[in-house]
């Protein structure tokens, strides 16, 4: 059998995320029934990470086993064929048995986007949060350092009962603004249920007062949801890259 790894983009504005689920419309089963109509194959593919619904993603990866022959240029082809225009295959390979999308993970880097304007964007509607209030980007940045490295990121999570282990390590969360947009990156060795968007709504309110940016820390230690600011809406959210051992 060989062991196939693929690059996927897709715009999640018409999915309820990655995972395969009952009687909603999702990435990894739209991505399977694809992968079956090219291949005339049952197969099982496990996603890197699984993505809410309206999230996107630029470097999503997946990996499945097969039996067939046909060459990785052309399975790109094959598969793509029969997606819709909103999901496709960027590239695949064959990668050694011992290679799990999920497991074999280094890092994971999300890219959250914000349009700091009362004015909406038809163009950017779905890849965006408009947030019209002003803004202290100096006053987020300085505030966004006391996230980066290992916390117990409790207070930044919607369904911290499920996480046995709440400790995740941030090794970097840049603030970049370009025009009217501001870009927040983060990467980490893993995220929790939501954290990103709740990080990006806690340094939102730090930038326009209603937290203090040295608050950050006290949040972090009192592992209260309550604590932390709201939850960014998900269309501003897109993987953007996974990182693997090697």
């Amino acid at each position: 059998m060989r062991n196939i790894r693929l690059q996927i983009e897709y715009d999640g504005a018409n999915y309820s995320g990655w995972q395969t689920q009952k009687n909603d419309k999702t990435v990894q089963e739209t991505l399977s029934h694809a992968i079956w109509q090219a291949l005339q194959e049952k197969i099982t593919i496990h996603g890197a990470g699984r993505t809410d619904a309206g999230v996107h993603a630029l470097g999503q990866v997946a990996h499945f086993k097969t039996g067939s022959s046909i060459p990785a240029n052309r399975l790109v082809h094959a598969i793509n064929y029969y997606l819709p225009h909103d999901i496709v295959v960027k590239s695949a390979v064959d990668v050694p048995e011992t290679f799990h999308a999920q497991y074999s993970t280094k890092s994971k880097v999300y890219q959250y986007t914000v349009l700091n304007d009362w004015t909406r964007s038809a163009i950017n509607r779905n890849f965006c949060y408009v947030y019209g209030y002003a803004l202290d980007v100096e006053k987020m940045t300085e505030a966004a350092k006391l996230l980066i490295g290992a916390h117990d990121f409790t207070s930044f999570t919607t369904k911290a009962i499920e996480d046995k282990n709440r400790v995740r390590t941030v090794q970097r969360l840049d603030i970049r603004k370009e025009g009217k947009y501001l870009y927040f990156t983060i990467e980490a060795d893993g995220f929790l249920y939501n954290m990103v968007r709740t990080i990006v709504g806690t340094l939102l309110e730090v930038g326009r007062g209603k937290i203090a940016g040295d608050a950050i820390k006290d949040i972090l230690n009192k592992k209260n949801r309550i604590f932390a600011g709201p939850t960014a809406p998900a269309r501003g959210l897109c993987l953007m890259e996974i990182t693997y051992i090697e």
